[in-house]
């Protein structure tokens, strides 16, 4: 038991970095989706990240991966692709902390998926946090709708909530993918499959941005990558529902730096259904958590 404890302790560490440079990222592309667009900051972000995971990627004189695998990748990129885009594009309209709030819906939501793709089993302590969970997210929302309302920020509550979905479903695929391949591949191949989305459109859609930015993408771009290396590296050394509760760290990070660059206060109602969709993921963690095991990864 004594050698187990360390593995998990680092994969809890690592996930917590990956959460809040995840969450400074966030930070980083709702400035640029102010300035050009959800779009635009995807793309020229994407663009930085696959040249410095492409790097990376050819430094360690990687194999070519194995077709079952290339598809994981693949089909991940894409998932990512319009979840990002859907959570860059509704965060234009709403607070951090509450665009990160409302995301938190997506674990109790891979609950279920997980019973579909991976045959676990849901018990009914299970179905109860669900509730708890969606009982928050309607505070939220509801929060939302009683007071300065919009039809833009209705847009972007509704962007939010299905990026979330996309989100359950990617933390599975994280889950199969950081176990068949290591972090740097995969943070090459998702952003190569993002690059290669985004930029389809590129010829309708691209607009060159202002040198002024570039530092603003630049950040953006390590910050992404940064994250994305640290919660594959995680994920292959711990399941996913013990790694679960440092998700909710997010909101923390979304309310200080929301507050700081984009002077946004902290509602009452947000506070109250963010610990309540908290509350209810952690249940859901406490009863997995306890049958859950590690597993190795042989790519790394």
């Amino acid at each position: 038991m004594q050698h187990q404890l360390k593995p998990l302790s680092y994969a809890f560490v690592a996930a917590a970095l990956g959460i809040a440079t995840y969450s400074g990222m966030d930070v980083a592309m709702k400035g640029l989706a102010l300035q050009i667009g959800a779009y635009n900051a995807m793309f020229w972000r994407s663009l930085i990240t696959i040249v410095l995971a492409g790097s990376l990627y050819g430094w360690r004189k990687p194999t070519w991966p194995l077709r079952s695998v290339l598809k994981l990748h693949i089909w991940r990129g894409f998932i990512v692709s319009i979840m990002a885009f859907l959570f860059f594009w509704g965060l234009k309209y709403l607070p951090v902390a509450e665009a990160i709030g409302l995301s938190f819906i997506a674990p109790l939501i891979a609950l279920y998926l997980s019973a579909v793709i991976l045959h676990e089993q849901i018990n009914r302590l299970s179905i109860v946090a669900s509730v708890i969970g969606l009982i928050g997210a309607g505070v939220v929302i509801g929060g939302r709708l009683s007071g300065d309302y919009n039809f833009q920020m209705g847009q972007g509550i509704l962007a939010i909530l299905c990026s979330a979905v996309l989100y359950a479903y990617n933390l599975i695929l994280q889950r199969q993918q950081a176990l068949v391949a290591a972090p740097i591949e995969i943070g090459f191949f998702q952003n190569l499959t993002v690059i290669l989305v985004f930029g389809a459109l590129a010829p309708v859609l691209a607009v060159v941005p202002p040198p002024a930015i570039a530092p603003q993408l630049f950040t953006a771009s390590i910050l992404g990558l940064f994250s994305m290396l640290m919660m594959s590296w995680a994920y292959a050394r711990a399941p996913a529902s013990t790694l679960l509760p440092v998700e909710y760290t997010a909101f923390a990070w979304a309310a200080l730096l929301g507050w700081v660059f984009f002077s946004e206060a902290i509602t009452s109602t947000t506070v109250l259904g963010t610990a309540m969709i908290v509350t209810g993921c952690l249940v859901a963690a406490w009863q997995t958590g306890d049958t859950a095991d590690a597993a190795e990864n042989p790519a790394l």
